[in-house]
């Protein structure tokens, strides 16, 4: 255990610092920092080399780094067809009234239209056709990578538009406040 406290003493402060300039937050660096110092408790070999001790610990402060990002902006990602099965209507305002659901198809219908020929095609085999990335990157001519790209890109213009049109047809209205 004495041997761990100087190891953690040594090592607190190049941890702590390299952690907060790839996170730029002072509590979210303070606990990964002790994330990473609880890991290396239960983990670290006290037995390797100074250097190699030193090259395992930041290595897990990276991989600390990693997971924090990815839960950070990790979504649930659906299918658009299982969004509209579950009855998912796009971005709605607090005063809409519920739509039934020819009009929600409709909805899509409009947006999957106004998206760029790409976008509308990626989304079209991903959420409707069902297909895997792979097939979907056969038959489009492209990466598995970049229909990924083009997928979020396409989810994220659709629901863009969605909330476009919204306001649209809000001011429309002449509804106060627009």
């Amino acid at each position: 255990m004495q041997e761990f406290q100087s190891f953690y003493q040594e090592h607190l402060g190049p941890i702590y610092r390299y952690i907060y300039s790839k996170v730029r937050n002072q509590q979210e660096a303070e606990d990964l920092t002790s994330q990473v110092f609880l890991k290396a408790l239960h983990n670290l070999d006290l037995k390797r080399s100074m250097q190699s001790a030193q090259a395992w610990l930041f290595q897990v402060a990276r991989t600390t780094i990693a997971d924090y990002w990815r839960a950070r902006y990790r979504g649930t990602t659906s299918s658009l067809y299982d969004l509209l099965e579950a009855g998912w209507e796009g971005p709605v305002a607090e005063e809409e009234p519920s739509v039934s659901s020819s009009e929600a198809e409709d909805r899509v219908q409009a947006i999957l239209q106004a998206l760029p020929e790409r976008y509308r095609e990626v989304l079209i085999y991903r959420s409707l056709v069902n297909l895997t990335v792979r097939e979907t990157a056969l038959r489009m001519g492209m990466s598995e990578a970049n229909v990924k790209v083009v997928q979020f890109r396409a989810l994220k213009y659709a629901a863009n538009l969605g909330y476009v049109r919204m306001i649209g047809s809000k001011m429309a209205e002449g509804c106060p406040g627009s």
